[in-house]
Order: structure tokens, then C-alpha cells, then sequence
């Protein structure tokens, strides 16, 4: 194989191939050689066999890889694009070649493999299917119909909209397009940010890739070939966010064993087989027993709660009798075989917007809101992937899956957006994909870029980290108008309010008032989510774990506030003297000097947490928070850490590529202890961009060491 690899200060590898297959397999290579960890962690993630090195805190996770048959499904679509489009597949192909040829040189730089003893394994050709499917099958958040059925439960039907997601900040991701009408330049530029868990290393790999088809760079999903989400060609750039569809269904199964072995009703109301097999968990350390898993599928999909009664039982026949009943996940992949890998060579090969256009007709997985831009002045605002036609109940809550009409009838057509005075804007609002969706963000994060973005007539590409970093916080209105309201204040509480009510309402991580009203408000959660009314969500049913966060109180009461505080009525709750309980607490408890930035601070996963707590990094203090266009999101409640923020902030400039920029939280390297590991980070604490270079001649050539490489 030949290809010639270079890398720019920042270590970002740019790629330079003869073709398209020596390209994806240099892809694959390379992501081998930087990020071996990360590639094995998820190439056992899909298999559900982390535990095996990771112990048994990784469990939830293997057990709910297996029972939802995310390995199966990869395969499956694996098998249907080979038979559908031969040539995505043999660059898939291509691409495994290249892991397998760069993980075992990876894996002598990772220190991880030696600490945990994991030899690193063989990628087989459907294995990126499977990193694609576990990085995005919660994604969509089907567990909230879980949490919706508890309140429909509890409170009734009518509770259901106090804990929507229009009212809380749930994280998302922001992007944002400005036409050249609207430029210094005359083009267009494309930025944002998506708002992910931060991982350490990044879920986000920046990445160049050329070969005479195409010249094209971005952020890659490590362990997929292509740029899929977030990329610029040089006469076209595309970005993505979450549309916020609803496109996963449950559905709650009654199941019965047989001497020959487990069947499930169906809607027609007959038994029919549904398939069941036994699969063996290994799990590390000294308490590491293997742990044996039932997997079963009905015509809806797998099972992924619950399992049938003993023999000679009788399946219980709803919720109230059986609050944990078993519940299938029916989801498009494993419905039609395909996570619309299609599209990725295309996007690639992408001159113009009708380029993108068409490959995004291909998407699957996960549904998408997406802005493009050409440099011939073309624009595209639309929703892509793939939202099945069925019941509207089907998208609020598990259905019954022994009842006609919760079936799925077709896919919806995917709406397209217009812009507005030469903007678009994407914040997981309700937009162009609303009759797609169920919950959706508030407006907050896409009023104010909006707003920000009509504060002056003409923009520049560098002249987006304005809107990257703003801290502006929309959502904090309700709260302090209670505390305004409040009246016979002690001194101390009566001076904190008058305090809040000068306060900027910027989150930033050196305000002392960002921080008293965090505090306040994490306060007020406290004390609404112990009212008698709400402590009923308190003890959830015995989910699985992976589905727990879903379903813990404390967070929904906090991301909920808005709804809670501006409602007409809370079941007679006495929310003024819950906010001057809050308020007197925090002037009384409140320390000195502090800052948002002292609590707010950043709390990154790491599959591998450090064998001791001194040898963490200690983490930096942010700014932001959820519903501010920095979106750094922590618990409000339960703690000011922030685990989700931007996995990388990007801007696309169509009148000259090299006036783009780029950054991650950490580094283009995942091996800890190389220059490349963190060193983007304080760029990404600031909300700088790191230049992205073209210029070949500006770029560091690296020897491509082909002894490293394994060979059969």
C-alpha cells in the first residue's frame, strides 16, 4: 500500500493516496496507529464483551449490547450493502484492512492494553457497521419513553409536557449558515458545534483525506471510514446536528415459554415463536463470575427489557399489573438492514449542493438536520434520514405490542428547511424537523445565535468564536423573576437577591454570580424533586442499568425548571416559599469568592478511569452552561461537573478553505503522554480555532514504517 501521510503542529493527520481504496485503507491505518484503544473499546462495545477487560462496572452496557443484537444488525447491514452497493463495501473493506494492518503498532504506543492485558483483536469487515450502530442507539433516546410512561403512571397524561424537553436544556448541537450576502467575502461560511459526552480520546477525529477523486477534510468518526458529519471539499462544506426525531419505537411484548421454547402475541392475536438463545458474559477481575444473558426476538425486535415468566405462568397484561414487563426495540436498521452507509463516498466525491443533497437521500442513521453551502452561491437546509410512519402513540410511550395498530406503515418523507434573511440556524429546535419529533430544545441556544447573528451585516470567518463562546443564559428568566417577586427578606438573602437580579445572567466561569445562582437553582431542585407530588419518580422500576439515566429524578426536575416554575398550576406546590427556602440556603451556605468555574468544571469519560485518583488530570473550569450557545452541560441539582459540551467547534469559510478553522477538547492523538494527546486544549478552554492548513508544503511529511505493519 501507498500513500504518504503528513501532519500538520497540531498532529492532525492529513492523507494522500492514489485511490480511493489505498486512501480508506491509510484511513484506517493511521486511526489504528493514533487511537488503538479507542478503536478496540469500541470494536468490544458493539460485541458486548467490554467487561472481559474492563470488569464488571462495564456489564450494563455488554448486557444491553447483547440483548439488543447490536453485532447481529451490524452484520446484517454489512451483508446488505456488499449486495447493494458493492463498492461502499469493498472501501469499508478497505478501510478494516488498514486497522488491522496499524493496530498491533498502536497498540505497543497505548499503555492501556498492557494495564488491562487486552491483546488487540481482528477487525472484521462489518465492524465499522457496529461502531456506527453503539456510538448512535441511544442517540434518539428512546429510554425517555420509559420515564414517560413512570409520569403518565404517577401524574397522569397531563404531566407529561412539564417534563418535556422544550422546557429543560437538553444538549445538543448548534450550527449555524451565513450566505455570502451576509459576508465580508461574498461566500458562504458553515460553523457550530455538536454537544456530545466528552471522551477522552474525543469522539471526533480531524482528519484530511485526497486522492484524485476528491480533496476533502473534516471530523471523522473513529473507526468509520469517510468524513461524515462535519467536513469541507473546497467548492462545497456540510455540517450536521440531532433533528430530535423520533424514529425508535418500544413496544411491551407478552411473552410465554413453551417446552419449545418462548413465544410471543402478536397483534392478530396468535403465539408465535419468538427466537431465544443464551449468551456467556466473561468479566475481568476477582469477581469476575461470567454472566449468562437471554437474548430474544420478536417480529418487533429484540427484547431489551425484561424476560417471560416461568413455564406454566401467565404474561402480565400491562403495565399497571407489570410495570417491567419485557419491551422490544424496533429500530430502522434492524428493520431494513442498512445505516446508510451509502451516503459516505458521495459526500466525499461532493462538488456542489445538489451533491450533498442526493447523498444525503442515502442517510439512515441517525436522523440529521443539515446545512450545506457551495462556492457557486447553492444552499441546503433539510432533515436527513430514516423516520418510520406509524401511531402518534408510538412516539410517546411503549406501546402494546398484542394490539393492531402500532405498526410500521412507510418512512416519512424528509422535510427541508428555508433560510431567513441569509441565515440558518440549527439548535435542536423545533424546525423543519418538528413533524418528525416528539420532544425537542428549547429555543434558547437558536434564538440567541440568531439574535447574535443579526447584530451586524456583514460576518467573517474568523469572527465565529463570538457565537462559540457566548454565555448568555435565556433560560435563567423564570427563576429570577420568582426571586424578584419575593418579599421580607432576611438581610443576607435579601442582598444574594438583589445580587441575581443585577447579574448579567453570562454564565462565566470567573463570575461569582454565575455561581450563586447555580447554586440557588441547584438548591430549588433539591426541594422540588423531594415534594410529595414528584418523590413518587423517585424509585423507578428495576430497569437496567444502562437505561437509569433516563429515569433519575433529580436530573428531570433540574432540566425541567422552566415548565416547573412558569406553569399555570403544580399540584399545589408553594413554589415562592420553595425558591425563598433556596435562596435563604445559599446566602447561609454560599462560600466567598467562589466561582462557576470552581464547580463547573470539566468531567470527561475515559473507558479506563486512572488506577488512582492522583493520576487524573485535574480538569479545568468552564464557562457556559446547558442552554447557553456554549453549551457545557452539568446536572443542575445533583452537580455543576460537565460531562457533555462541544466535541469539537469547526468553521467552514467557502471563499477560502484554508480560512477554516478547527479545534477538539483534547488532541488529534489518543495515546497518552504524546505532544498531540491534549494540546488543543487550551485553544478549546478559550474558544480558539486551530488553523486548518492545505497547503502541502506547510505540512510535516511522516515516514510511513511499513515494518510496523502486521502482515498474515
Amino acid at each position: 500500500m501507498t500513500f504518504d501521510l503528513y501532519r500538520d503542529a497540531h498532529g492532525i493527520p492529513h492523507l494522500r493516496a492514489g485511490d480511493v481504496l489505498a486512501l480508506a485503507r491509510a484511513q484506517g491505518r493511521v486511526t489504528a496507529r493514533d487511537r488503538a484503544w479507542q478503536l478496540e473499546v469500541e470494536r468490544h462495545r458493539v460485541r458486548g464483551t467490554t467487561a472481559a477487560f474492563l470488569g464488571r462496572e462495564a456489564l450494563p452496557w455488554d448486557r444491553f449490547a447483547r440483548r439488543a443484537r447490536l453485532e447481529d444488525t451490524a452484520r446484517r447491514c454489512h451483508a446488505a450493502l456488499e449486495e447493494r452497493d458493492p463498492e461502499t463495501a469493498a472501501w469499508v473493506r478497505a478501510y478494516v484492512e488498514g486497522v488491522n494492518e496499524g493496530l498491533a503498532a498502536g497498540a505497543r504506543r497505548a499503555p492501556e492494553f498492557a494495564r488491562t492485558g487486552l491483546a488487540p483483536g481482528r477487525w472484521e469487515p462489518w465492524t465499522p457497521f457496529g461502531v456506527w450502530l453503539g456510538t448512535h442507539i441511544l442517540f434518539a433516546g428512546f429510554p425517555a419513553k420509559l420515564w414517560r410512561e413512570e409520569v403518565v403512571r404517577h401524574l397522569g397524561p397531563e404531566a407529561v409536557g412539564l417534563f418535556a424537553a422544550d422546557g429543560p436544556g437538553t444538549a445538543g448541537s448548534n450550527g449555524w449558515l451565513v450566505t455570502g450576502a451576509r459576508t465580508a467575502t461574498g461566500q458562504a461560511v458553515i460553523a457550530g458545534d455538536p454537544h456530545r459526552f466528552i471522551e477522552e480520546p474525543g469522539v471526533y477525529q480531524q482528519i484530511r483525506l485526497a486522492c484524485p477523486e476528491f480533496d476533502v477534510l473534516g471530523l471523522a468518526v473513529p473507526g468509520v471510514p469517510g468524513i461524515a458529519h462535519f467536513a469541507h471539499t473546497g467548492t462545497v462544506a456540510w455540517a450536521i446536528t440531532n433533528a430530535m426525531a423520533d424514529y425508535q419505537d418500544l413496544y411491551r411484548e407478552r411473552l410465554r415459554r413453551t417446552p419449545d421454547g418462548v413465544e410471543a402475541l402478536d397483534p392478530d392475536g396468535t403465539w408465535r415463536p419468538a427466537p431465544a438463545h443464551t449468551e456467556t458474559i466473561e468479566v475481568a477481575g476477582a469477581e469476575g463470575r461470567p454472566e449468562e444473558v437471554e437474548v430474544i426476538e420478536t417480529a418487533r425486535g429484540p427484547v431489551v427489557i425484561g424476560s417471560p415468566p416461568p413455564h406454566g405462568t401467565t404474561p402480565a397484561a400491562g403495565p399497571e399489573a407489570d410495570p417491567c414487563a419485557p419491551l422490544a426495540l424496533r429500530h430502522p436498521p434492524r428493520v431494513t438492514g442498512d445505516l446508510g452507509f451509502g451516503a459516505l463516498l458521495p459526500l466525499l466525491r461532493a462538488r456542489r449542493v445538489a451533491d450533498v443533497d442526493r447523498a444525503f437521500d442515502r442517510w439512515a442513521e441517525p436522523v440529521n438536520v443539515v446545512l450545506a453551502a457551495d462556492t457557486e452561491g447553492g444552499t441546503l437546509h433539510r432533515v436527513a434520514g430514516r423516520v418510520p410512519v406509524r401511531a402518534a402513540a408510538n412516539r410517546v410511550r411503549p406501546v402494546p405490542a398484542w394490539e393492531p395498530g402500532h405498526e410500521w406503515t412507510g418512512w416519512h418523507e424528509t422535510p427541508y428547511g428555508d433560510l431567513d434573511d441569509g441565515l440558518a440556524v440549527m439548535a435542536n429546535q423545533r424546525g423543519p424537523a418538528a413533524p418528525l419529533g416528539t420532544e425537542f430544545a428549547p429555543p434558547h441556544r437558536a434564538d440567541r445565535i440568531r439574535a447574535l447573528l443579526g447584530g451586524r451585516p456583514r460576518w467573517r470567518a474568523a469572527d465565529m468564536p463570538e457565537i462559540h463562546t457566548d454565555t448568555h443564559l435565556a433560560s435563567a428568566a423564570p427563576l429570577l423573576d420568582h426571586l424578584a417577586a419575593l418579599d421580607g427578606l432576611a438581610p443576607a438573602p435579601a442582598a444574594l437577591r438583589e445580587r441575581l437580579l443585577r447579574w448579567d445572567r453570562r454564565m462565566a466561569a470567573d463570575s461569582t454570580d454565575a455561581a450563586a445562582y447555580a447554586a440557588v437553582r441547584g438548591a430549588l431542585v433539591r426541594r422540588l424533586a423531594a415534594e410529595p407530588a414528584f418523590a413518587v419518580l423517585a424509585d423507578p422500576p428495576a430497569y437496567p442499568e444502562v437505561f437509569q439515566p433516563w429515569l433519575a429524578l433529580l436530573p428531570r426536575v433540574g432540566l425541567a425548571l422552566e415548565h416547573l416554575l412558569t406553569a399555570p398550576d403544580l399540584y399545589g406546590i408553594d413554589r415562592p416559599a420553595l425558591v425563598r427556602a433556596a435562596l435563604e440556603e445559599t446566602a447561609a451556605t454560599l462560600g466567598e469568592g467562589v466561582t462557576w468555574g470552581d464547580t463547573h468544571r470539566l468531567a470527561p469519560w475515559r473507558a479506563l478511569p486512572p488506577e488512582a485518583p492522583g493520576e487524573a488530570p485535574q480538569e479545568p473550569g468552564l464557562s457556559g452552561d446547558h442552554d447557553c450557545a456554549l453549551s457545557t452541560s452539568s446536572v443542575p441539582g445533583l452537580t455543576d461537573l460537565a460531562a457533555r459540551a462541544s466535541a469539537a467547534r469547526y468553521v467552514w469559510d467557502l471563499a477560502r478553505r484554508e480560512d477554516s478553522r478547527w479545534v477538539v477538547p483534547f488532541g488529534a492523538c489518543g495515546v497518552p503522554g504524546d505532544p498531540h494527546h491534549r494540546d488543543q486544549l487550551p485553544l478549546w478552554l478559550t474558544g480558539g480555532l486551530a488553523p486548518v492548513v492545505t497547503d502541502w508544503t506547510l505540512l510535516t511529511e511522516e515516514d510511513v514504517d511499513h515494518e510496523d505493519v502486521d502482515h498474515e
